[in-house]
């Protein structure tokens, strides 16, 4: 019997599911984060493998793998990938995609959409009714991209730290930030990451507090303002490349599924002013479910099986 070997393997963690092709799910488990562009494509499917091992299942005859990685941006990382996975016997045949395409298949009600993803970091893809993609090359500061964790991280830091030097406007995040390392200032939080002694994968933990403030500090508000214009600009620019009308748009990524309920206002008034059509959904499934249903569309399983998909 056909079975999937569904993976979504975001920056944080890595879900792993095997499928038979009737939707029922025969094995489910995790494995660490799933990081080729810091530790390369051998190191990261290397973890993958492991999780797959740990699943106490063997892979089914003829098992199809459904990848949905993070860092497979390019056609050369879906390759370096694949070869990868192929290499350690893990699939019969093998797709690699972006963790986006997962995204969009768990959320939307069809195979055609928008995805867009503010989570350790900030991704889009398109899919329109003719199975045209559009997407962005989405490798950092590189290539255009603003927000996601660390990222709005380091700009609260930034704006603490000027805050306390006179550079910069006064603003509580300041205080907060400091705080939050347990340091007497945001200054000797910058110093800390700068020497090692605080990971830079903390800065993380500052946007929780960046939401919060904006309620009240200038300098946060605007932080989150721009953020809400960078998830507007996201999407739309998907919309308008596919010339989609009245698409579903899923929202996806730990920043944007928290709900944080300024934030969510302001990017619902975005999207209403310049795309009124556009329908937009919070994720509220794993994104392996976009995996698992990519994986059983490729090998003909019924319809029935695809919408049974469930696996947590």
């Amino acid at each position: 019997m056909k079975a999937v070997l569904a993976v979504d393997g975001g920056n944080s963690k890595t879900d792993i599911a095997l499928v038979s092709a009737d939707g029922a799910v025969l094995a489910r488990g995790r494995a660490p984060g799933f990081t080729p562009h810091s530790v390369g494509a051998a190191a990261a499917v290397d973890t993958l493998a492991r999780g797959v091992a740990a699943l106490g299942v063997p892979l089914p005859p003829g098992t199809h793998t459904s990848a949905c990685l993070a860092g497979a941006d390019l056609p050369e990382d879906e390759h370096a990938l694949t070869t990868e996975l192929r290499r350690r016997g893990l699939g019969e045949s093998i797709t690699v995609l972006n963790d986006t395409f997962a995204v969009l298949r768990a959320g939307a009600s069809g195979p055609s959409g928008v995805a867009v993803v503010c989570g350790a970091g900030v991704n889009a893809l398109g899919v329109a009714p003719d199975g045209r993609v559009a997407r962005f090359p989405s490798l950092g500061r590189l290539t255009g991209d603003w927000g996601g964790g660390e990222h709005l991280g380091e700009e609260v830091l930034w704006h603490s730290v000027r805050a306390e030097d006179g550079r910069g406007p006064g603003t509580a995040l300041a205080q907060a930030t400091a705080t939050h390392f347990a340091r007497a200032r945001a200054t000797d939080a910058a110093i800390a990451i700068h020497s090692g002694r605080i990971p830079r994968t903390e800065l993380h933990g500052l946007v929780p507090i960046l939401l919060d403030i904006a309620e009240h500090d200038t300098v946060a508000a605007a932080l989150l303002s721009r953020l809400a214009d960078e998830i507007h600009a996201l999407g739309t620019v998907i919309i308008d490349r596919l010339s989609l009308t009245a698409p579903e748009v899923v929202l996806a990524g730990g920043i944007l599924t928290a709900r944080h309920p300024r934030l969510e206002t302001a990017i619902h008034i975005r999207y209403a002013r310049s795309h009124p059509s556009a329908c937009l959904v919070i994720l509220e499934h794993p994104p392996v479910e976009g995996a698992i249903r990519l994986g059983l569309e490729h090998i003909g399983a019924p319809s029935s099986a695809v919408t049974r998909v469930r696996p947590s």
